[in-house]
């Protein structure tokens, strides 16, 4: 097994390392030893990925990350010492405000409905259950040694999730009007199945389909295999970035003629998914990546991007996919209710700046109307959740202001703290950073999109690790020269 250079030659390329040894003693793990089979410790990771597509079948995506949590935890308990990434005190003040903001679960936000019942309950503590499990995914990842996780490994995975996107972005985009009913649901009690909550986990479809052109039938938007076409909007772009990385840049002559081909192909369901945001977010992603290549003189590499990205503009106006590029660009389907439900997160967030909500609220009535429920003559009317049109949104009504400065504090540091790392994953990881602060105005996080985000931290610090361990040691009698041979057998 190799490893990948961090930093690399000087012009920002990746240097190969010599492979790392086994250890001669000890079972290699995931070999069969005797009669029984050692599973590998990275398991649990290979598992989220690999099994999340049936998870989403099944209904339970929402708590795929918080089952396989346990035995990273597990693991990690076993390790004794837990290496955290910079800036963890950061996120750590917003995973403590996230639990202290249950106490304001009672309190009516201005121009809401008042909170009543146990759901307000049951989704602050499936916020806290996924925030906790997303921090021990990043802290397993990031504790791995490079023997049982290596990077190539990680961005592997990734790429294995971005064709399953990509699959599911055609499914919904041909076969949008296909759904079943989760297997899962025919074994849950009725009371238990009932529920609105659970029953829109249970009803499993291809996409979602909705007015969103003036003057065309309703239009479908793929969302396999999550359960939203905004999710699948911004987990496919990010996916998209660590499927270049692993497979066109890191990958031999077949997986990087594959990778090329599968990115192509993802320029179908991104257009028909009607996703401006993706498309910006596609656009912000070309830009900063031609940036740091110009900065690092890579004039070949920024010369191949350009001709790329000028074949696929060229192929989008010479199809139809042009047509309806323009048509989504001049209907904003949804300005009004974005811009309605920013303005109530603000004046909730200033009426308890501390702490909070807990969690989302309902509106009273809606931006077309004040009235109480849809009808036929206004279908835009209900009660519209505050919180709901975006990740910042949604940690400034459940958290308050120090809730959304902790979540970007903490974003915005590791940006900053990882801005000189020039390789393929250091920039892909800064790259998927950036988009997050980006997304979180339009998109919620939770689950799967933190979960990415976060382990593309962990890529990011381990990078580091191994940067600092390939870098001339430091004299033995000095404090530098000691934490570098500490931070050399941890890696080992």
């Amino acid at each position: 097994m190799s490893t990948i250079a961090p930093n690399g030659p000087a012009r920002g390329g990746l240097a190969p390392v010599a492979p790392t040894r086994e250890p001669a003693r000890g079972r290699t793990p995931g070999r069969r030893v005797g009669p029984v089979l050692q599973l590998s410790p990275t398991w649990p990771l290979s598992a989220m990925f690999v099994l999340y597509p049936v998870a989403w079948m099944l209904g339970v995506s929402t708590f795929i990350f918080v089952v396989l949590a346990v035995p990273m935890a597990v693991q990690l308990r076993r390790r004794g010492s837990v290496r955290v990434p910079p800036g963890f005190g950061i996120w750590l003040i917003l995973l403590l405000w996230v639990l202290l903001s249950a106490m304001m679960l009672g309190l009516r936000a201005p121009n809401t409905l008042p909170p009543s019942g146990g759901g307000r309950y049951l989704g602050w503590g499936i916020w806290l259950a996924n925030y906790l499990a997303l921090t021990v995914l990043m802290l397993y990842v990031l504790n791995m040694r490079q023997r049982e996780l290596s990077q190539r490994r990680v961005v592997r995975l990734f790429g294995f999730m971005a064709v399953v996107t990509v699959i599911g972005g055609y499914l919904g985009s041909l076969l949008p009007s296909v759904g079943f009913m989760a297997p899962l649901n025919y074994l849950l009690p009725p009371g238990i199945a009932n529920q609105p909550y659970v029953a829109s986990l249970m009803d499993v479809r291809f996409a979602q389909v909705q007015q969103v052109l003036a003057g065309e039938d309703a239009s479908p938007r793929p969302s396999a295999p999550f359960e939203y076409t905004n999710s699948w909007g911004e987990n496919i772009a990010i996916l998209l970035i660590w499927l270049i990385v692993g497979w066109v840049v890191l990958g031999g002559p077949v997986r990087r003629l594959l990778g090329i081909a599968i990115a192509l192909a993802a320029i179908y369901p991104i257009i028909y998914s009607l996703n401006r945001g993706l498309w910006v977010g596609l656009g912000i992603s070309v830009a900063y990546v031609a940036i740091r290549l110009a900065l690092r003189g890579r004039m070949v590499v920024l010369g191949g991007l350009a001709l790329a990205v000028g074949m696929i503009g060229v192929l989008v106006v010479a199809t139809p996919l042009g047509r309806t590029f323009d048509e989504r660009l001049q209907n904003g389907h949804s300005d009004d209710i974005r811009a309605t439900l920013s303005e109530g997160a603000v004046t909730a967030a200033n009426h308890s700046p501390i702490l909070g909500y807990g969690g989302n609220r309902a509106l009273i009535g809606s931006n077309r109307s004040i009235a109480i429920g849809k009808s036929d003559d206004c279908k835009q009317c209900g009660n519209r959740e505050l919180g709901s049109n975006g990740q910042f949104w949604s940690v400034l009504v459940g958290q308050g202001w120090v809730g959304a400065i902790c979540y970007n504090g903490f974003f915005l540091y590791c940006l900053w703290r990882y801005r000189r790392d020039h390789s393929a994953i250091g920039i892909a990881g800064s790259l998927v950073l950036i988009l997050m602060l980006f997304f979180q105005f339009t998109y919620g996080a939770l689950e799967a999109t933190l979960a990415y985000a976060l382990i593309s931290v962990a890529l990011l610090a381990r990078n580091d690790q191994l940067r600092r361990a390939l870098a001339p040691p430091p004299p033995k009698g000095t404090v530098a020269g000691l934490r570098a041979r500490l931070e050399a057998a941890g890696n080992r």
